[in-house]
């Protein structure tokens, strides 16, 4: 433990790409990360102040919006850093603990929250007559609060497994945020026992949440099946797909660079973009500007400020 304060600055190295696409990719980036950050705070604030979206679904897509917010802000910002950057973005020990525990907390907060989306969306479907019931208000606070804290557990175990190692050389990051893969190749010691549990612990939450949603998804489909218009199955798995991608984006990523042996510096860091960059941004698109009684929440919305300045 005493040689962890013989590195005291990490240096982010940012995303592999060539030098003359740094101004391409900061505007590009910059404008998803603004995007993503507007449309999740509007889709908070529709939801917040219009009644008629005071139900479970909303409830829990209030909790993604404000989990994607905050998680595309702990990795963009900093990765826009290395851009303006060339010989990398330097970032504390301290705040690299603090991005690091960040970065898994609301990620996997999500991955649960995905879970509990998919179990709510197979209560409305399966089960409409007694849906209200089942996913009172009481349920879904203990089920949102639960997300919650499984998340907080979870990267408060991730943390402390990495930063308890000795880091007493090297501090150059292959990454554009602090992350744990990364990070253990820098450590002077032996890594080999520390990712195998590293491995275990992120291995059971995403294989675990990914098959419940799995399983939640077969159910779905099956009680589509039994609608009996054509228009009305055809409208369930269109929705029904959209979801799945989202899902998709944020998982496949995940299980790729944290569940495979031999991870490639490089790649990852590439790779990640998917889940920490356009995920954030397709959640607001597929889960809620879709919806017709979102749009409608956002005509009444745009109606009232445009009546209260003139």
């Amino acid at each position: 433990m005493t040689n962890m304060s013989l590195v005291t600055t990490f240096i982010l190295m940012g995303l592999p790409h060539a030098p003359e696409l740094d101004t391409l990719l900061f505007g590009i980036f910059l404008v998803i990360y603004v995007l993503t950050v507007v449309g999740n705070l509007l889709i908070l604030l529709v939801i917040i102040v219009n009644p008629h979206l005071h139900t479970p679904m909303y409830y829990f897509l209030t909790n993604l919006s404000f989990i994607d917010m905050w998680f595309s802000t702990v990795t963009v910002p900093k990765m826009l850093m290395t851009l303006v950057s060339p010989e990398g973005s330097p970032v504390s020990f301290p705040s690299c603990v603090a991005q690091l525990y960040s970065f898994h907390f609301l990620g996997s907060t999500e991955c649960f929250l995905y879970t509990v989306m998919s179990y709510d969306r197979f209560l409305a479907i399966s089960y409409p007559l007694r849906y209200a019931s089942m996913m009172s208000g009481r349920t879904c606070a203990i089920l949102a609060t639960t997300t919650w804290l499984s998340g907080s557990v979870h990267s408060a175990a991730q943390t402390t497994l990495t930063f308890r190692l000795p880091f007493c050389g090297p501090n150059q990051i292959q990454h554009y945020f602090c992350d744990a893969p990364p990070i253990l190749k820098l450590a002077c010691a032996d890594t080999s026992t520390m990712e195998m549990v590293i491995f275990v612990n992120i291995g059971v939450v995403a294989s675990g949440c990914f098959l419940l949603i799995v399983l939640s998804y077969m159910s779905i489909i099956h009680s589509i099946l039994k609608i009996h218009t054509s228009e009305g199955r055809w409208r369930a798995f269109q929705t029904c797909a959209s979801h799945c991608t989202v899902v998709l984006c944020f998982f496949v990523p995940c299980v790729f660079i944290y569940l495979r042996p031999g991870s490639k510096e490089a790649m990852d860091s590439i790779v990640a973009v998917f889940y920490t960059v356009m995920t954030p941004l397709l959640n607001p698109v597929v889960y809620t500007l879709r919806n017709k009684e979102v749009k409608k929440a956002l005509l009444k919305l745009k109606d009232k400020v445009v009546y209260l300045q003139s």
